[in-house]
């Protein structure tokens, strides 16, 4: 049974909007956030670049170190796997920045590829050079820091694709959601183009799959590896439920075509709208969190023979919550960011 308790801290930015959180992968009280003007609507964008205070846990607040502001919404963020000071974001003008904190002012390197809307960017903790991100425009492009152009670009959906994710398991496979209803995991090895009645063979050729998830009847918006079970993600999106998904079971209809599947484990209903983030917890195969347009934040547990999946529902947040971040140092602490301009921490 959830039973209600005031987040460990919290921090309010008047003026904006959040769209996502993430914890530093070098230090225990680093938090970066992603925001918008106007909830993202129109108008400027900020990275905020905040830690807890100190002494040990969160628990002594939150402070705002440093902030930069751009000329679009910002809607994703990414900590760099490769230096501790570095991060990448994705922009409504599409475009994708990176920022040092030691820095003032302005991002250290901007790219402008995408022809739309950057909605997430995510770091490889395998290939710790490597980045991607994901756009309104279909695509997704992978860079190196040091690359004054992306290295490679995947033409993944016909329509909108709202994450991509890098395997914390094998370097070179990348999963990714959409608009369209699908979830599809791409093999960087043996990039190809898809055929068929969805590939337009003449103006933007899809790359072909490695397996095409049809996870929804309606959007997917987001998705998240787990770290302890290759090829198990789950997804969420605007039909309000949470599923895991086991896709190593898939299999050809016919011979050299693309593979479609997937087997979904569990579905978790719940929230009342549509479910913006899921992330699983790094310290626990089982648990994960989802963040929704309900205003909620909620933790399940997928352990065989728990009486009920749902472990916490942490409703401090008074407008959509749109992000939430395990810390990565300690266990069962959560940052949940939202349109009300607030990030909290909370403990399940």
């Amino acid at each position: 049974m959830n039973v209600p308790r005031p987040p460990l801290a919290g921090l309010q930015t008047p003026g904006f909007a959040h769209y996502a959180v993430a914890w530093s992968p070098f230090h225990t009280n680093r938090i970066a956030l992603a925001s918008a003007a106007n909830f993202g609507l129109v108008g400027n964008g900020r990275l905020h670049f905040v830690t807890t205070g100190p002494g040990a846990g969160p628990q002594q607040g939150l402070k705002i170190e440093k902030q930069f502001d751009t000329q679009d919404a910002l809607y994703d963020v990414a900590w760099s796997e490769l230096h501790e000071n570095q991060l990448a974001t994705g922009s409504g003008d599409g475009s994708v920045k990176l920022w040092d904190v030691m820095l003032n002012d302005y991002p250290i390197r901007a790219w402008h590829e995408h022809t739309r809307e950057v909605f997430s960017v995510d770091w490889s903790n395998i290939k710790k050079d490597t980045f991607a991100s994901s756009s309104w425009d279909g695509s997704v492009k992978l860079w190196m820091p040091d690359r004054p152009r992306s290295v490679m670009t995947l033409q993944a959906h016909p329509s909108c694709v709202y994450q991509a994710l890098f395997s914390p398991h094998q370097p070179d496979i990348i999963a990714t959601c959409s608009t369209d209803g699908t979830m599809k995991i791409f093999d960087l090895r043996a990039p190809a183009y898809a055929t068929g009645p969805a590939a337009n063979a003449f103006t933007a050729p899809l790359t072909a799959a490695a397996l095409t998830v049809p996870a929804s009847g309606t959007e997917i918006l987001s998705i998240d590896w787990n770290k302890y079970r290759p090829f198990v993600l789950a997804s969420t999106g605007v039909d309000k439920m949470v599923k895991v998904w086991d896709c190593r079971m898939a299999q050809q209809s016919v011979p050299n075509a693309q593979a479609v599947g997937g087997t979904c484990e569990v579905q978790l209903p719940g929230h009342e709208y549509a479910v913006r983030k899921v992330q699983w917890n790094p310290h626990r195969a089982e648990v994960l969190a989802s963040a929704s347009y309900d205003m909620t934040c909620r933790v399940w547990n997928m352990a065989p023979g728990v009486p009920s999946h749902l472990m916490h529902i942490h409703d401090a947040h008074t407008e959509f919550v749109v992000g939430c971040s395990w810390s990565l140092y300690e266990e069962g602490v959560i940052a949940s960011c939202g349109w009300d301009g607030r990030l909290n921490l909370f403990r399940v």
